[in-house]
This record gives C-alpha cells, structure tokens and sequence, in this order.
C-alpha cells in the first residue's frame, strides 16, 4: 500500500511529506487549495502522462516519490519477472518531470520506463474519478463490470483462445477460396512463369560460375598469346636462361684468374636461377596447353549469360530472385491444385471449432447468468445502504452473434424511484447517482481483485445530508479491507478518516503556495466545523465536530 509521497515543485505545491494510513485517509481543503494537483502527483508515479505545465513556474523539474510497502504476492512475481529488485516487501517509484516536457521514471533508483510504471502502477492503486463515471454511462462497458465482479476468468479466456483459433482458421478458408476463385488465371501466370524459367533448370549460384568462366573462354586467345611470349623471353633466342647461361660462362672464366672467393657462390646462384627458369618455362607451357580456344563453349556462356539478364530485367529481381519466384510459383502451383481439397478439409475443422466456441460460449453465458443475479442482489443491497432505499437493479443480458466477449450483450438497467421501471443507467442517473452506484461496484468489487489502494476523487460529487453520511461510512468499511484515500469537501465523509489530511493554499512572497498538514484531533474538529459553517465557525460547530468525531472513533482519538 501507499505508506508515504514526496512531492517538490510540482505546481502550487513547493514541497510536502504526506503520510497515509493503511486505512481511510482523507483529503479536505478549501476550493482551488490544490487537491487535484496531488491526484496528478500520485498518476505521475503510476506511468500517465506528464505534461510540462504540471512543473512550478520558475524550476527545473518537478519530483514526486511514492514508497509503497507490504506488496503483495502476485507484485512482487511482477518486480521478479521484470528484473527489479525489492527488499522488506517494499518499493520506491520516483518520477522527475523536465520544465521541457521530458521526464525520468525510477523503480528502486532503477530508471524504468513509463509502460513498466503503469503496469506496476495499476497492480497497486486503483483511482475512481469522473472517467470511471463515464464508463458506467458505456453500456458496452458493462460486461466487463459484470466479469469482473464474478471473478473467475478462466471461462473467458479459454473461450477467447477458442475464437481466436477460429478466427485464424476463417481467414486461412478465405484465403484459399479466393485463390480457388482467381485459380484460372493464376494459373495460367504460374504456368508461364514456371515454363519460361524452368526451361533453363538453373542451379544455385550458376551465375557467379558462369560469369566467372566466361571471363576466362572470352581471353582464350590473350591468355595464351601472353603464356608464349613469356616461354619465348625466358627460353628462346636471345632468353633468359641463354643470357644466363652466358653470364655463368663469363663468371667461371673470371674464377680461374681472380682470388675473390665470392665468386664460386655467385657462379652457383646463378645456376640455381637458371634451373628455376628452365622449371617455370615448363609449366607455362603446361598451361598454354590446357587453355582451350573452344568457340563452342564460348557460344554458350555468352547465350546462357544473356537468358539470365533479359530474366532479371523482366521480372525486376537479382538471379537468387529468379530461383525464389520460380519455387514459389511451383509451391503455389501446388497449393491451387490441392485447394478443393484442402477447403472440404479447412471446412471441416472450422464446424469442429465452431461447435467448441459455441459450447463455450454456453458455458459462458451460463456463468454470467448466474454471476448476474449475485451482482443484482450485493450491489442491490450496497445501494440502498447508501440511501437509495428504492432503487431496483437489473441486468438486461441478450444472446447474439459470437464476439471476442462471447455471445452475451450485458446491460445495467436501474430504477432509482419506486414504480418506475429500470432503464439504461446513461438515461436516468443524476451526479449523486452515479456517484453511489459506483461506490456500490467498487465496494462489492473490493473483496474481489487484490489491489491494495484505491482512490475516490470526487466521489460526493451531487450527493449532500444523509447520502453523504452514508458515502462516508461505506469509505469507512472499504478502508477495513483496502488502504482508501479520498479527496472530499463533505464534512459527512471527512469526519470518517482515519487519517485527515488538510491541504491549505497561501502567498509566501508574492508566490503561491500550497501545503499538506496531518491533522490531530484538534486540527480535525476545526476542519470539520469550518466545512460544516465556513470560516470561524460558531462553538457550537466547533462542538457538534467534537461530538461526531468521538461518536464516530471514541474518544481515545483525543488523547
């Protein structure tokens, strides 16, 4: 649950320290004092937007850090499964926004993004404000309000992968009895396509090797021409190796008359030079050899090479594209004449899948049913507590086509006023109804879902006296089960808090500013009585205060 929040420059507010307790804290204040911008802090660090505006004129970036402690199983699998560390069952998310408009999310010092945040951020606190009002105006919302309060989500999701897979199993039908539909025409493509390239049975990579080849057989001639001129220049007349051998002649006379010792070495190096010459003359002419002047060859290189490129050009792809096309248009081929088969075949699978998302969709139907007339009866009952003594419920549940929700078309239909009958709740609830029929959903759904904190902002909006004093004491029981926080201006509900929070607006030097005190016993009486009568309030306000808040928690709330 949310244990504490650290708020600097964000808007009127400079800086705050705002406890909470693990039961009903409360949020009073008079009218502009800021209450909104701390619903905007605690959205800052469950992921929403930010906007740029939210930052205190004049500074850098707006910080607000929320510590929430004693997690639950199912977050700290979460944490665990995003890699991020906890300790104590404990964690702190920090969001820091940029008078520039950027902003940096952290989850234990670790930056996050702001999805994870909101992933995180909706395991932990669950806010109820005039959005959610807007919902329970959505009939077509309802149905999950309804699968919600039951609970069990198995039968939804088994009958979601079912209609999934036929689905998936319908669009693969379509597709191969549009291809039987174009089939004679397709295939008289394919066929074109496969006889024009298959006539040349390329192989992978032939081109590289042909190119290559072909390189060679067009310099046949030049190959060899050069190949004997170099046998000639290292062996023929006036060669190398005839030079060499006279220089070998010369260096053995010069030996016979000269002391210098050097030369019998020079004399056999050059004899050694004048073998290798000798050796690569003979392979030279190895190779002249092999080199063949075949026209025939060269024909064909240069016709096959010439088919490849008016291939290439035609259907605008590389070689390894022509290999591609042509297995494809086969495969294809393939497909289009095993088509029939393969619809009677498809068909048949899509009635067997058919069956098992109707059957689900049954069971479904069955469950919501059932689920209905409990929703009707806890939320019935939750309703009247809260002062709507008449109210009559009911769940308009039509069966129809198969959907992603199942067959089921759910509506909440209610009756505010005895003898009238229930209709479509956009049609008939005022302010103050809506109000209470959400309070009413949120509580009997607060036994339900495991999310530790929920807030309540502007949950009295239209409701005023008894009402209201029932609103109070409903927050009052959710908070035995559920961390609450509630943002108010109703004494009726003020007075039930466990923990009352006032946030006050002043000017410090020509600069507004916007605080948040813990109120004790005192501070509350004064609060209440100033809600109840406006500024200085008469004693007996100030008494009609005390005596609520001591009928309400006892009198050790004075100590």
């Amino acid at each position: 649950m949310l244990k504490e929040i650290y708020i600097k420059n964000l808007a009127v507010i400079k800086e705050a320290v705002i406890p909470f307790s693990d039961n009903l804290n409360i949020f009073t204040g008079e009218t502009g004092a800021g209450k909104s911008i701390l619903i905007n802090g605690i959205n800052a660090v469950m992921g929403k937007r930010c906007s740029k505006d939210l930052v205190r004129t004049g500074c850098d970036k707006a910080v607000i850090t929320a510590l929430f402690t004693e997690l639950q199983p199912d977050i700290l699998r979460k944490l665990d499964e995003l890699g991020i560390s906890h300790e104590n069952e404990e964690i702190i998310i920090s969001r820091e926004i940029s008078c520039d408009g950027k902003s940096t999310a952290r989850i234990n010092s670790r930056v996050s993004s702001a999805s994870v945040l909101k992933e995180i951020g909706s395991m932990l606190i669950n806010i109820h404000g005039q959005h959610d009002n807007q919902i329970l105006m959505d009939s077509e919302s309802h149905i999950k309000i309804l699968d919600d309060f039951g609970g069990d989500s198995s039968l939804l999701e088994d009958y979601r992968e079912s209609f999934r897979n036929l689905q998936a199993m319908a669009r693969k039908l379509n597709e191969l009895k549009k291809i039987e539909n174009s089939k004679n025409e397709r295939m008289k493509y394919l066929n074109m396509l496969v006889d024009e390239i298959g006539e040349f049975e390329f192989t992978e990579g032939e081109e590289e090797r042909l190119e290559a080849e072909y390189k060679t057989a067009s310099n046949a001639e030049n190959i060899i021409e050069s190949l004997k001129n170099a046998v000639q220049l290292i062996s023929g007349e006036n060669s190398a190796s005839e030079l060499t051998a006279s220089a070998e002649k010369e260096i053995e006379d010069a030996e016979k008359y000269s002391g210098e010792k050097n030369l019998e070495q020079l004399f056999e190096r050059l004899s050694a030079v004048e073998i290798e010459l000798s050796d690569i003359s003979s392979e030279l002419v190895s190779i002249c050899d092999k080199t063949e002047l075949d026209s025939q060859r060269l024909e064909y290189l240069r016709k096959r090479l010439s088919d490849i490129k008016r291939l290439k050009n035609k259907y605008v792809c590389d070689f390894e594209g022509l290999m591609k096309l042509y297995n494809d248009a086969v495969y294809e081929m393939d497909l289009i004449d095993n088509s029939s088969d393969k619809i009677l075949e498809l068909c048949r699978q899509k009635d067997e899948l058919l069956h098992e998302v109707t059957e689900r969709a049954k069971k479904l139907s069955e469950y919501r049913e059932k689920t209905s007339e409990d929703f009707v009866s806890r939320v019935t009952a939750e309703l009247e507590f809260l002062n709507m003594p008449d109210v009559l419920l009911k769940i308009r549940h039509e069966k129809g086509k198969l959907t992603a929700n199942g067959m089921d078309t759910m509506e909440i239909l209610i009756s505010a006023n005895r003898g009238e009958e229930p209709k479509p709740v956009s049609k008939i609830a005022s302010g103050g109804e809506l109000s209470r029929i959400m309070l009413a959903l949120k509580s009997v759904l607060a036994v339900r879902d495991s999310i530790p904190t929920m807030i309540f902002d502007e949950i009295d909006t239209g409701v005023s006296g008894k009402a209201a004093q029932k609103i109070g004491i409903k927050l009052y029981e959710i908070g035995k089960v559920r961390q609450v926080i509630c943002v108010t201006h109703l004494s009726q509900i003020a007075v039930m808090a466990d923990n009352h929070l006032l946030i006050e607006k002043k000017s410090v030097n020509d600069r507004t500013e916007t605080n948040v005190y813990q109120l004790d016993f005192e501070g509350k009486k004064n609060e209440i009585a100033r809600i109840m009568g406006g500024e200085n309030p008469s004693r007996l306000m100030l008494e009609t205060a005390e005596s609520e808040l001591i009928k309400i928690h006892g009198k050790d709330l004075k100590m």
